[in-house]
């Protein structure tokens, strides 16, 4: 249950920054309400998440780092950003890294 909250937490986040994109200067009032509402309900599942028992430290960098690459993904892919090899690379040894804390943590 608890790695389903932590995913509700890192796709509320994505949701909230791929929406900062469309906010064209705060004078989009629907993007802005999602960027408020992806962030606000991060926030409130990361706290679940750390009550529910995950050690501050391997729920942060699993929540932001999943974010970051999830971001950077979707933007190359559906928002026509660039992405290059040295990028992918950085990108995968985030989702390393993550791992490695998430496997190294005793449970």
């Amino acid at each position: 249950m608890v790695y389903i909250v932590l995913a509700a937490a890192i796709l509320s986040e994505v949701l909230g920054t791929i929406s900062l994109r469309f906010v064209e200067g705060l004078s989009r009032p629907l993007p802005l309400m999602l960027v408020v509402l992806g962030y606000g309900a991060a926030f409130v599942a990361l706290a679940n998440v750390l009550r529910m028992g995950i050690p501050v430290g391997v729920a942060y960098a699993i929540w932001s780092g999943a974010g970051v690459a999830l971001v950077a993904l979707i933007g190359a892919t559906f928002l026509n950003e660039s992405i290059t090899t040295t990028q992918l690379l950085g990108i995968a040894l985030i989702i390393g890294g993550v791992v490695a804390l998430e496997a190294g943590g005793a449970h």
